[in-house]
């Protein structure tokens, strides 16, 4: 099926594609490739951005909109373990939500690995995927004007870690002290696409 694309400005391109899974496979193949023409390459739910040094080739181009993908060639990025005192908020609602108890939605939460599928909403702020999608719980109806820096949620089929205090209408389950964005670290995020995650339970 072909990929379509958007241009995006003077001199970038919208590869938009059907699946969170696609949009890892068709990043990492660029990637792998070390195009001269590719500046930098921005991951997405369903897309991946690119900005050209210059006019892309037609070769490249059909390659985006047709060239066929390998999933299982997506690599493993470095894995980080991820300390959670879970006394969120919404920990009890979203365990309802997902017919369990709150021992049972920590259990969920840790016995996986997640990854990093892209970056958004703030500096630092990873939207992460699970193995399975026992932990898919909606948006809050009601957002909160303000949610501490560490907190752990959920929302949708995504987890994420509150970089700092910002409003938010995820689902609260913990929150932890590992700083997720610091300036004065190389690079400053420490989630970045294709990092692996694992949670680990503390008091």
């Amino acid at each position: 099926m072909t990929r379509r694309l958007l241009r995006y400005g003077e001199t970038a391109t919208l590869v938009e594609c059907r699946t969170t899974l696609e949009a890892r496979a068709l990043d990492a193949a660029l990637r792998s490739r070390a195009d001269s023409e590719i500046a930098e390459l921005v991951p997405g739910a369903n897309s991946v951005l690119i900005k050209w040094n210059g006019p892309a080739r037609s070769r490249l181009i059909d390659f985006l909109e047709h060239g066929r993908l390998d999933p299982a060639a997506v690599a493993d990025g470095p894995m980080i373990t991820v300390p959670v005192r879970y006394d969120g908020a919404d920990l009890d609602h979203v365990a309802g939500l997902v017919g369990t108890d709150a021992a049972g939605v920590i259990e969920a939460h840790t016995g996986q690995t997640w990854t990093v599928a892209f970056c958004g909403f703030a500096p630092g702020f990873g939207y992460l995927v699970g193995e399975h999608a026992r932990l898919t719980v909606p948006r809050r109806a009601q957002p909160r004007t303000r949610v501490p820096a560490g907190s752990v949620a959920l929302a949708d089929t995504y987890c994420g870690i509150y970089p700092r205090a910002t409003p938010g209408g995820w689902q609260l389950i913990g929150r932890t002290d590992l700083s997720v964005w610091d300036l004065d670290r190389d690079p400053p995020a420490l989630l970045r696409p294709g990092c692996r995650v694992r949670f680990e339970a503390i008091r």
